[in-house]
């Protein structure tokens, strides 16, 4: 294996750990700290560690839904327009498997004039691969929208995990 295969998923694997688990990363200063605290303070800190050590007990499985209208898809016939709107459903929830993961890089530009504002734009770009999601169900919801629900579990998960493991 080479290098950057290894280093691909050990991020992976630390990604998904943080991103799921719903820990925050915050700054503590350790001088202002009451001794009533330092208790809670340590669990915290073993806490964080079993995450960046990646032993977790519990793996969590990540779950994303995603949407399209049939209507808006081309096609020359309502079928066509149908497997369209699962395709595009089953990539907006890959791509919401991929914010979790990876994270969203959003960039944002103001534009004030007069202290008044001009112009607001943003923009949100994720970057990344995502290997294992299996479909959980695709239904249709109303008349004209595709919902599609995809989820990497937790014995993929794992198996990512072992593999950065055994690789670093």
């Amino acid at each position: 294996m080479t290098r950057r295969f290894t280093k691909f998923y050990a991020a992976i694997a630390v990604s998904c750990l943080v991103a799921a688990c719903g820990y925050e990363l915050k700054v503590v200063d350790t001088n202002a700290i009451n001794p009533e605290d330092s208790k809670a303070f340590q669990q915290e800190l073993k806490s964080y560690s079993m995450v960046s050590d990646g032993n977790v007990q519990t793996i969590p499985t990540l779950t994303a839904v995603g949407y399209a209208v049939v209507s808006t898809q081309p096609g020359k016939s309502d079928a066509q327009r149908r497997l369209m709107a699962i395709r595009a459903a089953r990539m907006a929830a890959i791509r919401e498997l991929a914010e979790q993961i990876h994270g969203l890089q959003v960039d944002s530009n103001t534009t004030v004039v007069d202290l008044m504002v001009q112009n607001d734009t943003f923009r949100g770009v994720v970057t990344g691969i995502i290997r294992g999601a299996r479909t959980v169900r695709i239904n249709p919801t109303g008349s004209d929208t595709y919902e599609i629900v995809l989820e990497i579990d937790r014995d993929v998960i794992a198996r990512l995990i072992q593999a950065a493991d055994r690789y670093t």
